[in-house]
């Protein structure tokens, strides 16, 4: 059996060490070099065809010099900034997050095309749609238009995926992926604000009404997507040129604070923040984003890519959480 060569950029972050782990364990072989910026940790996966490699995407003659080594066949390119916290809903930073997302992106392509590689897939987000918090999105899919984010996150995702999409040909195959937000063990922002506000006493306070349906995706889901998205291209194709949404698929259909309150109180909590210089869970863009109505329709991923999430929202929350508070107690 061939043995196919994988590079992934920063592979040795949250989801790129999942999507790595989700090779090693596949029939088909592959060659894998992990490219980042930080050495792996303790707890990387680990594996005779796993080859870790120190470099900054946004260094291009250190990355091309990677590439022209490790002669990958595909790329699977992770690496991207998302502003934490409160800091989501600020336009500040936005020159040195483009500087990654989008620029880093431009240099992997860019390497990607002078080596030969074939097939270039792309971890977007699905902030390209939902990052507009103005509006509601239920069930959005892959024709959704993009390029009305109001956040900055979600513009420069938009403009890489646009770069990728742009850059698929008959020699360089590419597509992109758009997962909801992501969740599991090794989660740095998402189980964490969870158990901050269980420590804060904070979990009985819904905003709005609480029946707004949000997306989320567990994070060996989106390396299984990943993984068929490598299949694809090396075989039929026809995920080239093409995105997907990537989620959970949302389940059917306490103290609640109505939207109007619930934005005003997000306001006092930015002024006692500023003047405090403290980070609370509320804020004017939280709210919006707590009670927006953001989900997608996984139609185009089952049926192009042959996506389905192997672990429920409620299993992989458990399993997340057990984790968590393993690493606590260390």
């Amino acid at each position: 059996m061939e043995c196919h060569k994988v590079l992934v950029t920063g592979g040795t972050g949250f989801l790129a060490s999942a999507i790595v782990q989700a090779l090693i364990e596949q029939k088909q072989q592959y060659a894998i070099t992990v490219l980042d910026i930080k050495p792996p940790s303790s707890d990387a996966p680990s594996h005779a065809n796993v080859n870790y490699v120190q470099a900054d995407v946004l260094n291009f003659e250190d990355i091309l010099k990677v590439f022209k080594e490790a002669k990958p066949s595909i790329v699977v390119h992770t690496v991207g900034v998302s502003p934490a916290g409160n800091a989501r809903y600020s336009q500040n930073g936005k020159t040195a997050l483009f500087e990654i997302n989008v620029n880093g992106t431009k240099n992997a392509l860019d390497a990607s095309r002078q080596t030969g590689v074939q097939a270039f897939i792309y971890t977007s987000s699905c902030a390209v749609v939902t990052d507009d918090v103005d509006h509601d999105y239920p069930n959005y899919d892959e024709t959704t238009p993009t390029g009305n984010s109001t956040l900055i996150y979600g513009q420069s995702k938009t403009t890489a995926e646009t770069l990728v999409i742009s850059a698929n040909s008959p020699t360089l195959r590419t597509c992109a992926l758009r997962p909801s937000i992501i969740f599991g063990p090794g989660d740095v922002q998402g189980i964490p604000t969870i158990h901050a506000c269980m420590a804060k006493g904070e979990t009985p306070f819904i905003i709005g009404s609480g029946t707004n349906l949000f997306d989320f995706v567990y994070v060996t889901n989106v390396a299984d997507a990943h993984v068929l998205a490598i299949s694809n291209l090396l075989t039929s194709s026809s995920a080239a040129g093409q995105v997907f949404c990537i989620s959970n698929d949302v389940p059917s259909f306490e103290v609640r604070i109505p939207k109007r309150l619930a934005w005003i109180l997000g306001f006092a909590a930015e002024y006692v923040t500023w003047v405090m210089g403290t980070q609370a869970t509320l804020s004017r863009g939280s709210v919006k984003d707590a009670c927006g109505v953001r989900y997608a329709n996984l139609g185009k991923a089952r049926r192009v890519l042959g996506y389905q999430p192997r672990i429920g929202l409620a299993k992989g929350v458990k399993i997340a959480c057990q984790h968590y508070k393993t690493q606590l107690r260390r």
